[in-house]
């Protein structure tokens, strides 16, 4: 499909292939070729499962996941892993505010710091980034390796979309953003994070275990992680909810990002 597509620009087959002309080509087939599993996968799901299609280009070859347009809501917790620097979260709430779902947005260019591009930036998401952001500055190295977050500047969006909108205690999201996009990883599709942080790199309970499950499931999620403070809570949760989502735990921040980049 790839092949034919470039023969409608390029007729010559001598001609040189340009890396922009080739992502389109790369791009439109794979879109085209996800629609027909999509629906190979509604016939045989144990056969056809996979249907997250991806490719490397370029120098640096980061991986960049296609996915189909009717298939995918902008509202929703969608199957196929966002670019990377984003990632889904819930805020437990407080007693002023119920639980909400957000999407983290981060974009890494060269320079230093970390600027968020909400205006106001609501002060509890200022407090959470802040614990992410020096979280990654302490553990950089068991977290991204070689890379120098500190020669980096990041660029942060934060989503809400429900009535919350303080994006309180979603520190650890906020770390796993700033980490994809260092990394230039994705984030597992249908995943959402959950859980705050704080300075000294301390994971937060999660005192409503229950009902941050129950949204997660209403908001398309098929995979949640969660401080396993909250193992014991989650026994309370029904058995009708038990089995569409699959919950994960995690003891630190560390192996929480192991458990949420894509493979």
């Amino acid at each position: 499909m790839i092949s034919g597509l470039l023969k409608l620009p390029l007729p010559d087959s001598k001609s040189e292939i340009s890396e922009e002309d080739l992502e389109w080509a790369i791009r439109l087939a794979m879109e085209c070729r996800g629609r027909v599993k999509e629906q190979q996968k509604r016939i045989g799901s144990a056969e056809f499962r996979n249907t997250h299609f991806s490719y490397h280009l370029g120098q640096e070859g980061v991986e960049k996941f296609v996915v189909t347009p009717e298939l995918h809501s902008e509202n929703s917790i969608g199957s196929d892993p966002l670019p990377p620097g984003q990632i889904w979260t819930i805020s437990p709430g407080s007693t002023d505010e119920s639980p909400g779902l957000y999407r983290i947005e981060v974009n890494e260019n060269p320079g230093s710091g970390v600027k968020i591009l909400n205006r106001p930036a609501p002060p509890a998401f200022s407090e959470s980034l802040k614990c992410g952001e020096q979280n990654l500055y302490a553990r950089s190295k068991e977290l991204v390796g070689e890379r120098d977050p500190r020669a980096h500047e990041f660029s942060v969006q934060l989503r809400a979309f429900d009535t919350a909108r303080s994006g309180s205690q979603v520190g650890l999201a906020a770390l796993l953003a700033l980490c994809s996009a260092l990394l230039q990883k994705s984030i597992k599709g249908g995943l959402v994070i959950v859980g705050g942080l704080n300075l000294g790199g301390s994971v937060n309970p999660v005192f409503n275990a229950v009902s941050v499950v129950e949204l997660a499931v209403e908001k398309g999620a098929s995979l949640t992680l969660m401080p396993v403070a909250s193992r014991k809570q989650l026994f309370e949760l029904s058995d009708d909810m038990a089995t569409k989502i699959d919950v994960q735990f995690y003891a630190d921040a560390r192996e929480a990002l192991r458990k949420a980049l894509a493979d």
